[in-house]
């Protein structure tokens, strides 16, 4: 008989450890996804084009809502928890529920999970979302192409649309971001890259990914989602960690296994951050992975017009996923606002509709900001009409895309940019420098 198994996920993850571990194997039956974290995926199929000649009619995603109902109406064995950034005892609520239903909890580790690349592989991750991991991948991508490298930067899965479609991405232009109808979530990760003239490849099928990644490369970069584990075995494991949030990197899932795992620990925001909570974030990663290399880093903030902030009645609009399951009670474009002088900063919930109104009720740690959310025509919509019913003279724009190629807002934006500084030795240029002088790699 085979193992009956229900994958719990929020499309990314969970269809990963079904390609690499799952599909194909004949001792499990993967017969129910379950989807949380992001809206309109339930209700959906992994198509029969991905699951394999085992799922003539592909898998059903279900609603996590409807786990434990799930578990005895389809007689589950296992239940696979494949999602990332929370917290322990979150995990082992849901694994409580599950046992008590009468399935099997299974976390699955890296080794049964991270594919083998015929290329080096340098790979960003964190122990939180929002920590800094983007701004880290664009540094580390610039440190390698100075050394006359060739860069794929491949893109932790964010496949909202039709699955069949995404199967291997490839963004070079912005163009690519409109054929691929790609949401503000999605937009956020590929478009600073392609603006600096890189190329990323994203979707659903890793393996094919990274093929596709490996023909244009001397180095592949791994861009990783959330707090998640690499889906690539790195050569190079690089981690963020965030002193606004100090403990998490020992009570976040899996942002601690990343932890351990990691060759270089960046510390980051240490320009912000209060010394005390650096302190602590510092003991822990000494404490945990004593031959970690340390650095601290600065994520410096520049907007392009601080006349258009200073005295003004302004709105922010801060990055989505970072404030709601990052938890963090406001983001770059609050310090941006006051940091360059504005009058006031609008509180928006009362001129907030549909699912943006609906954030505030599940976030409410959310206030005096608009999280970008936009993984829909119809979400797209309602956040530019939340933002057009604001009365303030300015937009303050925190996420890393230009709202205004896929908004009509009627008031004037101003856009906030961090990337990242390194403070002090060691720094990533001499840590890179060293890994490919090892390696025989660059200039």
């Amino acid at each position: 008989m085979k193992v009956r198994v229900l994958i719990m996920g929020a499309a990314g993850r969970d269809f990963h450890n079904f390609n690499v571990f799952f599909r194909g194997n004949p001792q499990f039956e993967v017969v129910a996804f379950t989807a949380t974290q992001i809206p309109d995926i339930e209700g959906r199929v992994y198509p029969p084009e991905l699951a394999g000649p085992e799922y003539p009619e592909g898998i059903p995603i279900y609603p996590e809502e409807e786990l434990v109902q799930l578990i005895r109406e389809k007689q589950v064995d296992l239940v696979v928890f494949s999602y990332s950034d929370v917290s322990h005892e979150y995990v082992m609520h849901r694994a409580s529920r599950v046992m008590a239903a009468g399935a099997d909890f299974m976390l699955l580790g890296a080794e049964h999970t991270m594919l083998t690349s015929e290329k080096p592989v340098i790979a960003i991750g964190a122990v939180r979302t929002g920590s800094g991991k983007s701004q880290t991948t664009r540094r580390v991508a610039e440190i390698l192409k100075q050394h006359g490298l060739k860069v794929s930067i491949v893109r932790h899965p964010m496949p909202y649309g039709d699955l069949r479609k995404q199967v291997v991405q490839r963004f070079a232009t912005l163009e690519d971001l409109d054929r691929y109808e790609c949401t503000i979530e999605e937009r956020e990760e590929y478009e600073p890259h392609i603006r600096r003239g890189n190329v990323v490849f994203a979707g659903v099928d890793y393996e094919k990914i990274l093929r596709a990644a490996e023909k244009e490369a001397d180095v592949i970069l791994w861009d990783g989602g959330n707090n998640d584990m690499p889906f690539f075995r790195p050569d190079l494991f690089i981690v963020v960690a965030d002193p606004h949030r100090p403990g998490h990197e020992q009570s976040y899932f899996p942002g601690e296994t990343n932890v351990y795992l990691a060759d270089v620990v960046v510390i980051n925001k240490v320009d912000t951050a209060y010394p005390e909570d650096i302190e602590t974030v510092r003991d822990h990663i000494r404490e945990m992975n004593p031959q970690a290399i340390l650095v601290e880093a600065a994520s410096p903030i520049f907007v392009e017009d601080p006349d258009k902030i200073r005295g003004k009645q302004v709105v922010v609009v801060e990055d989505g996923p970072t404030l709601t399951h990052g938890e963090m009670s406001y983001g770059a474009g609050i310090v941006a606002a006051l940091k360059f002088g504005a009058a006031d900063i609008v509180d928006p919930q009362e001129y907030a509709v549909g699912s943006i109104r609906e954030a505030y009720e599940k976030y409410p740690q959310l206030q005096n900001l608009i999280p970008a959310l936009g993984y829909s025509e119809t979400q797209l919509k309602e956040l530019e009409e939340t933002l057009n019913k604001v009365p303030a003279d300015t937009v303050v724009v925190a996420t890393p895309i230009d709202l205004g190629r896929i908004l009509k807002i009627n008031k004037p934006t101003v856009r906030v940019f961090y990337e990242l500084q390194e403070i002090g030795k060691p720094d990533l240029e001499e840590i890179l420098s060293k890994f490919l002088r090892e390696r025989g790699l660059g200039s």
